[in-house]
């Protein structure tokens, strides 16, 4: 499996709204009206997530999810990153 550098992730990053590249992965905040907003968005990850086969890092503070993700088993930054990233964005 193909892993990306930063220099190589910049340029699939443009089109990916909001993430940015740290330490071999791609992170993002997300900010919601409430807590329950923001556990909703979190379920509907955990959907994809599961469904992808590809669980992220994150954490939550009342209206805010942070995420992170990165492909532990290639050591890196790979192709599903981005995808669950990109059907993040989409929620």
């Amino acid at each position: 499996m193909k892993t990306y550098n930063e220099q190589e992730a910049a340029a699939i990053l443009s089109d990916l709204s909001g993430w940015k590249y740290r330490e071999s992965g791609i992170e993002r905040q997300f900010k919601f009206k409430d807590f329950i907003e923001a556990f909703g968005f979190m379920s509907q990850v955990a959907l994809l997530a599961q469904s992808a086969n590809h669980h992220p890092e994150w954490q939550n503070v009342y209206n805010r999810v942070e995420i992170r993700l990165s492909t532990h088993d290639a050591g890196g930054l790979t192709d599903l990153d981005f995808s669950l990233a990109a059907a993040i964005n989409k929620l």
